[in-house]
C-alpha cells in the first residue's frame, strides 16, 4: 500500500513519501470505484503528467516578463503556426496536458469564468486527438499514439477519475451541489450525475447533452 502518513492532516495537507506512487494508487482506486476502463499505458501517462505538473516550474510558463499559464486558445494558435511537426506536436501535447490537469484538479476554479470546464474538456480532447493522428506511424507514435487516442476519446472519464483523486485529498469538503449540477449539465459527467443522485437529486437528460 501507499506510503502516506495519514492521508490528510487537519489542514488538508497530505504527507506523501512517493508522489508518483500516490497518484498511481489513487487513480487505480478511482478507476475501480467508478467502474470505468482506462488502459494501463494511458494511466501511466496520466500519472507522469500529474507528477510533472506537481512542480510549479513545469506547470507554469516563464517568459521572462510573464509567469503563468498561456490561454488554451493561444496554445492552439501556436500549434497552428508551428514551424515544424515536432514543434506542433510539443505544443499540442502541452495543450492537452494542461487542459487535463486543470480540469482534473482545478475545475471548480473555472466556475463563473468566461470559459468553463466544458471548454477545457473539448480543447484537451481535441488536442490529444490531433496529436494522435499527427504522430501515428512515427517511432513516437508507436509508443504513444494509442494513449493520446484514448485520452481524446475518454477525456471526460479521465477528468472524473482525477476529480475523485482531488476530492480524496480534500477529505471532509462539502459537495457544492449547484456546481456539481452545472458540471453535469455542461459535460455530461457520469461522476457528477452519481454525486447528484447520492444527494437525492435525479439529473434529467437534456437534449444534446453528452453522456460519458
Amino acid at each position: 500500500m501507499t506510503k502516506l502518513s495519514g492521508r490528510a492532516s487537519a489542514h488538508g495537507v497530505v504527507a506523501v513519501a512517493d508522489l508518483r506512487e500516490f497518484f498511481r494508487e489513487s487513480i487505480d482506486e478511482a478507476i475501480a470505484n467508478q467502474r470505468v476502463s482506462v488502459d494501463a499505458h494511458t494511466t501511466h501517462y496520466v500519472v507522469n503528467v500529474l507528477t510533472l505538473f506537481s512542480r510549479s516550474e513545469e506547470f507554469y510558463e516563464d517568459s521572462g516578463e510573464v509567469y503563468g499559464l498561456k490561454p488554451l486558445a493561444m496554445m492552439l494558435l501556436d500549434a497552428t503556426e508551428a514551424r515544424s511537426a515536432a514543434e506542433r506536436s510539443a505544443v499540442l501535447q502541452r495543450l492537452g496536458d494542461v487542459a487535463l490537469f486543470v480540469s482534473g484538479f482545478f475545475a471548480d476554479s473555472l466556475a463563473h469564468k468566461l470559459v468553463d470546464l466544458d471548454y477545457y474538456v473539448k480543447m484537451g480532447g481535441t488536442a490529444y486527438g490531433s496529436l494522435s493522428e499527427e504522430i501515428r506511424g512515427t517511432a513516437r507514435g508507436r509508443a504513444l499514439a494509442d494513449v493520446y487516442e484514448e485520452l481524446a476519446r475518454k477525456f471526460q472519464i479521465v477528468v472524473d477519475v482525477l476529480n475523485e483523486v482531488r476530492d480524496g485529498v480534500q477529505q471532509g469538503s462539502d459537495i457544492d451541489l449547484l456546481r456539481t449540477y452545472e458540471v453535469w449539465l455542461k459535460t455530461g459527467s457520469n461522476r457528477a450525475a452519481a454525486l447528484l443522485r447520492q444527494n437525492g437529486i435525479v439529473p434529467m437528460a437534456q437534449p444534446g447533452l453528452r453522456q460519458h
